[in-house]
């Protein structure tokens, strides 16, 4: 004998399928695209391009901070490197490392912010990292490239939420108001995170121990990436809210 089924029990099997149906790497597609056009260009690097196209696709594409105070003139291609050497890496485990944290904090935050507003936050970010990377070395003639800088800006979003994200949506997504910065500060575990974060920054920038990356790290740069992302974030959320703190009811 059949037994009547509650509506409700029907619900919460349909939920349990839907959440079993949920692929694994559940990634935005802005944040997939991103990612495809960095292994894209990496395996082109590798597998496809001569010596010499390399070296050109090197001296067009990275940026590079000594064409920038104007002693080798002008071309075209001074507008684009601000923007296309964060789509070249300098070896696979370079591109691993880069591809595994913008699938981590770029997932949730392009969640939160949408296509556009997350693809002009990586664009933003990544032209602050190589502003400050310029400013330090502004006759540097060492190609920049990677894509750390603008991960860094992810970064430091995070940390302006609180690192709090929801799924209810069934994908997950950083959560709540932008905290004021003074009240970012007063998380326990979000300053542990930023004080270890500079200090790796730091560590292996300076002393140079990346495992399995090749050349210097550019310290400076994720900084200036970190920087833009944690102090620019308003400018691109456009999930205006009333913070918590400024709500009427006081009674929590």
């Amino acid at each position: 004998m059949n037994e009547p089924v509650n509506p409700s029990d029907t619900e919460q099997m349909d939920d349990a399928q839907r959440r079993r149906r949920e692929p694994v790497f559940n990634l935005p597609p802005v944040v997939l695209a991103v990612i495809g056009i960095c292994v894209v260009v990496y395996l082109l690097q590798q597998y496809v391009l001569s010596e010499s196209q390399q070296m050109t696709l090197l001296y067009d594409g990275a940026f590079i901070p000594v064409l920038y105070t104007w002693q080798y003139g002008f071309d075209w291609f001074l507008f684009s490197r601000p923007f296309t050497y964060a789509f070249l890496h300098g070896g696979f485990a370079h591109l691993a490392i880069n591809m595994v944290w913008l699938a981590a904090f770029g997932s949730p935050l392009a969640n939160r912010l949408g296509t556009l507003w997350f693809a002009l936050f990586f664009a933003a970010t990544g032209l602050a990292s190589v502003a400050l990377f310029w400013a330090i070395h502004p006759y540097g003639e060492a190609p920049l490239v990677g894509a750390s800088g603008a991960i860094s800006g992810m970064m430091g979003a995070a940390a302006r939420f609180g690192f709090r994200t929801d799924r209810s949506a069934g994908k997950a997504a950083f959560a709540g108001p932008v905290l004021p910065i003074a009240f970012v500060l007063r998380l326990r575990g979000v300053v542990i995170f930023l004080a270890m974060w500079m200090v790796i920054n730091l560590a292996t920038g300076l002393l140079g121990f990346a495992p399995g990356v090749d050349g210097q790290i550019a310290w400076e740069a994720h900084i200036g990436g970190f920087f833009a992302g944690f102090f620019g974030l308003r400018w691109f959320d456009r999930r205006w809210q009333a913070p918590e703190w400024e709500t009427t009811d006081h009674r929590t």
